[in-house]
């Protein structure tokens, strides 16, 4: 076996901020490897102030002895993967084996940009059910082509050795043989290394979710050129889908409320109660059913006169909510119709509600998710 000085071999890492990358990544500061971090960021990371995944990358590079950090942020090319995988989804919309591909092609992107000779993931062979067992990722290192370059340190003894072991760049003697679901040999490791603080494994990935996989799914279906700017609008209130008109958003609370207001765009309509009734913002021409939604949800006082900011873009209006809508927006949900001239579907995490209106146009659905 030829040998290198390991302080001359430089490796990246894909971190994620969890347990697992940050051992992989200890394991080969331990042998020598300069190591450099990339951190991948997407619409759908679930980076909030209740599970600051985000974060923790920053906490498990300083616990890294603060290793140089790359931070990608995925956009149009992840957004039409995730619509249109090669291999398919997981239970929700998470495309997790195409998504593994497209980040180990970027990582060797920016290895090849710093002179690196390989990389490594803290992945452990069957600890996940879709991308993580051994079928999946032979699957990933052949679409990749890098499958001889990229090293799992955690599981490196399920697999044959590759490039930077036959080298000697890596004592493979110094390396693991973690498999499955447990927690407790990488809980020990942190323990000895004296890596404490690191998030619980629960996934940071909007994709994964029920209620949200079916928005996702949902806006895919009738929208033919996706944006970035509308999935994160998915992630905001109630949504609605308007069948042929469009798709309405109605916060809950006022920092949904807020959050619809910085994220409104150009061509969005953006509704304000000028009385106590939640935002809303909507796409299409669906002014009249955004404002019956509204007003299903809304607590006007009293005397409170009925009267919406509506903007769009620059333009800005007052307009008075029409007193057709106002008689539709507290049954809108429910009472519309006689139970015989309504169809309601209740699912897992949506319902659909199928009926014919007060103007007796035929064909109007309502999907509540």
């Amino acid at each position: 076996m030829a040998t290198t000085n390991a302080a001359s071999i430089k490796a990246v890492g894909l971190l994620s901020g969890g347990l697992d990358s940050t051992l992989a990544a200890r394991l080969l500061l331990d042998q020598g490897i300069s190591v450099f971090a990339i951190n991948f960021t997407s619409p759908f990371c679930t980076c909030t102030p209740k599970n600051a995944s985000c974060a923790s990358v920053i906490r498990a590079v300083a616990q890294l002895g603060n290793i140089p950090l790359k931070r990608v942020a995925l956009g149009e090319e992840y957004l039409a993967m995730v619509r249109q995988p090669a291999h398919g989804y997981g239970r929700g919309m998470n495309p997790c084996i195409d998504c593994r591909i497209l980040k180990i092609r970027k990582a060797h992107e920016y290895m090849r940009e710093i002179g690196a000779s390989f990389l490594f993931t803290g992945e452990v062979l069957g600890q996940r059910p879709m991308s993580q067992h051994r079928r999946a990722i032979e699957l990933i290192d052949r679409s990749t082509g890098l499958g001889d370059i990229t090293l799992r340190p955690l599981s490196a003894h399920y697999f044959p050795p590759t490039l930077p072991e036959r080298k000697g760049w890596v004592n493979r003697d110094k390396l693991l043989a973690l498999s499955g679901r447990s927690r407790k040999p990488q809980i020990a490791l942190a323990g000895q290394y004296s890596i404490i603080d690191y998030p619980c494994p629960a996934g940071g990935c909007r994709l994964t979710d029920p209620v949200f996989a079916e928005r996702l799914r949902d806006y895919f279906e009738h929208t033919a050129t996706p944006r970035l700017h509308d999935v994160r609008l998915l992630g905001v209130g109630r949504y609605f889908r308007i069948r042929d008109k469009g798709m309405i958003v109605v916060a809950r609370n006022e920092n949904e409320g807020n959050r619809l207001r910085s994220l409104a765009g150009a061509s969005d309509h953006l509704l304000e109660p000028l009385f106590s009734g939640p935002v809303t913002l909507f796409q299409g021409s669906c002014l009249d059913e955004a404002l019956e939604l509204l007003l299903h949800y809304a607590l006007p006082k009293d005397g409170q006169p009925l009267v919406v900011r509506h903007k769009c873009g620059e333009e800005e209006t007052i307009i008075p909510i029409p007193e057709a809508v106002q008689r539709n927006g507290k049954d809108i949900i429910n009472d519309i119709l006689a139970p015989d001239q309504r169809l309601t579907f209740v699912f897992d995490s949506f319902i659909v509600t199928e009926y014919v209106p007060r103007n007796g146009i035929p064909g109007v659905l309502y999907k509540h998710f």
